[in-house]
């Protein structure tokens, strides 16, 4: 399984970015995909994460803001956010597992599989 994040770099909070991560060697229906994030000096902290029938979860600090998808016939995560804030700003990590609940790895921000991760910075 392989993990590749885009969509990172510089934005203002008015804009909404779109994180997608491509995956291979990936099956949704054995992997439940996430995302994490990290700002400087701090802890990994899950954002948010789905599962193979579309449930998702997100961390308390983004709901409502952001969005989880996976488009299944191109193999492709994505995190869709809005309203971004400057606390945002952190390294965004694509990351799977498989054999956990998805609420759970999203609670512990623990995954197996990760991608290279892409960095986010908010200005206002």
């Amino acid at each position: 399984l392989q993990l590749l994040e885009s969509g990172g770099g510089s934005v203002q909070s008015r804009v909404s970015p779109r994180l997608p991560c491509a995956a291979s060697g990936y099956t949704s229906r054995r992997y439940c995909p996430g995302w994490v994030r990290q700002a400087q000096g701090k802890d990994r902290v899950g954002v948010a994460a789905i599962d193979s029938d579309g449930s998702t979860s997100y961390g308390d600090s983004v709901k409502g803001r952001f969005t989880i998808s996976q488009d299944n016939a191109k193999n492709t995560l994505n995190l869709q956010m809005n309203s971004l804030k400057p606390e945002d700003t952190a390294m965004y990590y694509c990351a799977a597992d498989r054999g956990v609940p998805y609420w759970w790895l999203l609670l512990r921000g623990s995954y197996n599989y990760w991608g290279q991760g892409t960095q986010v910075t908010v200005s206002s």
